[in-house]
């Protein structure tokens, strides 16, 4: 029998019982555990509103043993219930106004491979309840509407767990019969299950304090194995300048005494805010300068932010269903990304944010699983932690800000905590707050939670030397999505400046729109920039008093998640990258001329056409390498060439031959044009300095890294002996494993021996080696496909560890060349991965088949040899939803 149910938002119904109070007791076990919970329910509709005879309350269950059940302490017999592989229905609840009930579970940590729910890890106890975990724990109404107040007892050995954690505060603990011990935490604030969190171990901690800006002293623990204690150094000073943050930026406060952070190496997400206990996959807060890159740096301080600003956006206010996920995880990203631009740089930040944007959540759109902010349905909610969700819904946010300013933003987040704090709310509830704080009209903005695709603007202009006016002229167009064939347009907060021939913006007094003279000036003072609202399919706006033609600055800041097409002429480009006041739209003037250029190669080279690279082009990254003046980490991100996928995008049928070929023609061509100085550039940029992890070093590091990456394209011996020479005498693990990168470009002895020295040195430390699978997985090297095969068999290689699985499985995804290889052999092996990684982690096997989702973007032999693996999946018997659900869904398109 097919159990796949899909569930539709337009099907939400309030629950018929609310839960107030959850007492929860864990007995942890060698072979089971056993979960009693003690539940006081209370019906939805009271007195005459209320049915006669009640309503039956259906709790959610999978994998449960059932002990015992008893309602205000009477045990229920087998008439009296209904028990089913996913359900517990209670067929005649009491009339009355509340109940207790009372019910007994065993389950199975140590079996539970889907690492959701209770499991085992590294000799832990953990779990992860979202988004729908809670369910293999015990019988509950597993849903977000549902919020109580939770205690938890947690009984255990005492030798092996001394650590007995959850959440809320410590209010008794203990020592029992048998060498076992107990603890009691009681979290004060009311949560829905997915919030739930325990952790039992051999763990230690370090510790520190947070004094909140109205006096409250906060104690801080991170706590991990005892060998990795001073790898959480970062990690700590992240989480305290991420709650200085929030209090500085958006006035809020941590709302408990004390706050807890545990790592643990097998975890399917990258880091859970469960209430006052997060936890976190280790990648994401284990570093020290040895072992951890720039990059994981960098990483460590997003996600710990990440997860520390769920505490209001997420926990204080939570999601009414799942269909809402946007409303904490695409409100979190910004809150995430915001964090990282004042940390570090903001126009580097926001480059960063575009490029994640554009490499995995553009596809999505474009392709056959493409759903909007909001999905419509789901058959398992797992699939919708999607870069849409996530990162398409930090760009709503965005826009948000955009259209009302900093202050009016701040406005409406005040207003939204004031209303639903304590609440589960919708995305409508977050609208209506930035829209009544501020008086605003946002016709048409609430379509972009229910549209998919991204849309395409069009723009063109006109400059009347006679008039002095210069108009542009937008159009907007959204693709059909699966099941979505027609859209209305939408919002698009476009922002705009104008450059004299000079280089410098020109001052905007006013626009005339639609019959009406818009003021864009403040205080009497001219800006020099100004967002203008696109509603319609068309529109145009002029502006006045525009003494020569200009070059326009479009869309400034990446101010709406949109693909742009405008006018503008080469010559236009170069001007804007030489000029442009907003450094995202020179970086992005950069990347549209290098796009172009990549796409006109790439039919050259489809065509047998000599290669040959605009000297021009090659100029203009001379001129960037040589500009004291600019970030370096910009000058970094803006000589990198837009990635293989990008440029696949943008082509009817995709080639990741022909543009693997065109990529590596120019780096190539450029690193031998400009060897000179890129040399000068790994020179000037070394240090010999403890490694600190700052914007001005980082950057450093990044301009030097790219450069001789750019240099060991050109197979030359010298450059091999100077990268060897950078990989010996590197200080930090993101100059070394830089030097590693750049030298394994290429087959041959070098990058054998170099790999092997690098295993030898790093066998004992796991986050490492994952590096050193995933760089091997991700190479371009002809007929990988079979090393990867062997790595499988690797002894550091664990099919059961997700962060194993992404290193090896998911970065060779990432290799157009030999995942897409003319042969099939890389569809072949991610489709036999699929079905193996299936029968342990359901939730990490939908992740790894959705690389097959945009098959049809592909050439005739490719599409029949991707179909056949789809078709092979979804025909397997005993496939979970998970990969049912993205797997037919591809298939469909």
């Amino acid at each position: 029998m097919d159990t796949r149910k899909e569930i539709f938002l337009k099907d939400y119904k309030q629950p018929d019982y609310y839960f107030d109070t959850v007492d929860l007791t864990f007995s942890l076990g060698e072979e089971q555990t056993v979960v009693s919970s003690n539940i006081t329910v209370y019906p939805r509709l009271e007195g005459a509103a209320a049915s006669s005879p009640p309503p039956p309350l259906v709790l959610d269950g999978v994998n449960l043993k059932l002990v015992s059940i008893k309602i205000d302490g009477k045990e229920l017999q087998k008439e009296d219930y209904h028990l089913d592989a996913r359900h517990l229905t209670l067929l005649s609840p009491p009339d009355t106004a509340r109940f207790t009930l009372q019910i007994v579970t065993e389950i199975y940590p140590q079996k539970n491979t889907s690492l959701d729910g209770l499991y085992k890890s590294s000799g832990n106890f953990v779990t992860q309840c979202e988004a729908e975990g809670f369910r293999k724990i015990t019988y509950y109404q597993d849903r977000p509407d549902i919020m109580a107040k939770y205690t938890c007892r947690v009984e255990g050995d005492k030798t092996l767990y001394p650590v007995l954690l959850s959440n809320g505060n410590l209010v008794e603990q203990g020592d029992l019969e048998g060498g076992k011990h107990y603890a009691v935490w009681e979290d004060p604030h009311k949560k829905p299950c997915y919030l739930f969190a325990l952790v039992a171990g051999n763990l230690q901690s370090r510790d520190d304090s947070f004094v909140t800006r109205s006096g409250r002293k906060v104690a801080l623990r991170i706590w991990t194995p005892a060998k990795d204690v001073p790898k959480t150094v970062h990690a700590m000073y992240t989480l305290k300048a991420a709650m200085k943050w929030d209090e500085d930026v958006f006035g809020l406060e941590y709302d408990l005494d004390l706050f807890n952070i545990v790592a643990v190496p097998d975890f399917n997400m990258g880091a859970m805010e469960n209430k006052s206990l997060n936890i976190f996959n280790s990648v994401l807060v284990l570093a020290s300068p040895e072992t951890a890159s720039d990059a994981n740096y960098a990483a460590i301080l997003r996600v710990i932010g990440h997860e520390y600003f769920h505490n209001w956006t997420g926990n204080r206010v939570t999601c009414r269903d799942w269909f809402q996920l946007s409303l904490k995880e695409g409100l979190t990203v910004f809150r995430d990304q915001e964090f990282s631009s004042d940390m570090g740089s903001r126009a580097v930040q926001r480059i960063q944010d575009v490029l994640t944007l554009r490499e995995l959540q553009f596809p999505q759109d474009a392709g056959p699983i493409a759903h909007p902010v909001r999905p419509h349905s789901y058959i398992k909610m797992d699939n919708f932690y999607t870069p849409t969700v996530y990162r398409k819904g930090a760009e709503v946010v965005r826009m948000y800000k955009t259209l009302l300013g900093s202050q009016g933003f701040r406005r409406g987040m005040d207003l939204y905590f004031k209303r639903h704090d304590g609440q589960a709310v919708t995305c409508e509830d977050f609208y209506a707050a930035m829209r009544d704080a501020n008086n605003a009209d946002f016709a048409n903005f609430l379509l972009w939670y229910s549209q998919a695709g991204t849309p395409t603007v069009k723009v063109t202009s006109f400059y009347n030397s006679e008039a002095k006016t210069y108009s542009l002229k937008f159009s907007q167009e959204l693709p059909p999505t699966p099941g979505q064939a027609l859209k209305e347009p939408m919002l698009i907060p476009v922002a705009v400046g104008l450059l004299g021939s000079n280089g410098k913006d020109m001052p905007l007094t006013s626009v005339y729109h639609d019959g009406m003279l818009q003021v864009v000036s403040t205080d009497g003072k001219p800006a020099y920039t100004t967002v203008l609202q696109i509603k319609k399919k068309e529109e145009e706006f002029l502006f006045s008093d525009i003494s020569e033609r200009p070059v326009p600055s479009l869309l400034r800041g990446y101010s709406a998640p949109i693909r742009l097409d405008s006018d503008l002429t080469d010559a236009d480009l170069c001007f804007l990258l030489a000029h442009d006041s907003d450094e995202f739209n020179r970086w992005e003037a950069g990347q549209v001329l290098a796009r172009n250029m990549m796409l006109s190669l790439v039919a050259d080279f489809q065509q047998n056409k000599p290669l040959a690279l605009k000297a021009d082009f090659v100029h203009g990254v001379r001129s960037l390498l040589s500009d004291g003046s600019l970030d370096k980490e910009f000058i970094a991100k803006a000589i990198d060439l837009p990635g293989v996928g990008e440029i696949m995008d943008m082509m009817d049928i995709a080639d990741p031959d022909a543009v693997h070929a065109v990529r590596s023609f120019i780096r190539k061509h450029l690193a031998t044009e400009l060897k000179a100085e890129f040399l000068k550039t790994v020179e000037n940029n070394r240090s010999s300095e403890p490694y600190v992890f700052d914007h001005s070093n980082m950057s450093r590091r990044s301009l030097k890294n790219i450069a001789l990456s750019y240099l060991t394209s050109l197979e030359d011996a010298q450059i091999t002996e100077l990268a060897l020479n950078e990989y010996k005498t590197a200080t930090n693990m993101t100059d070394q494993f830089a030097a590693l990168t750049a030298l394994v470009q290429y087959p041959g002895k070098t990058r054998d021996d170099v790999l092997a020295d690098f295993y030898g040195k790093w066998k004992h430390d796991f986050l490492v080696v994952n590096k050193w699978f995933g760089l091997q997985a991700v190479s371009d090297i002809p007929g990988n496909v079979e090393n990867v095969r062997k790595l499988l068999k690797h002894p550091a290689f664990d099919l059961r560890n997700p962060n194993k699985v992404r290193s090896l499985i998911g970065r060779f995804r990432e290799s157009p060349v030999n995942f897409h290889a003319k042969d099939g052999s890389g569809y072949k092996f991610l489709g036999e991965i699929v079905l193996q990684l299936d029968k342990i982690n359901p939730k990490g096997a939908a992740r790894m088949v959705s690389a097959f989702s945009r098959w049809r973007r592909y050439d005739e032999t490719r599409q029949t040899l991707a179909k056949a693996q789809l078709e092979m999946i979804v025909s397997t018997n005993g496939i979970s939803e998970n990969v049912f659900e993205i797997a037919s869904k591809s298939l469909a398109a």
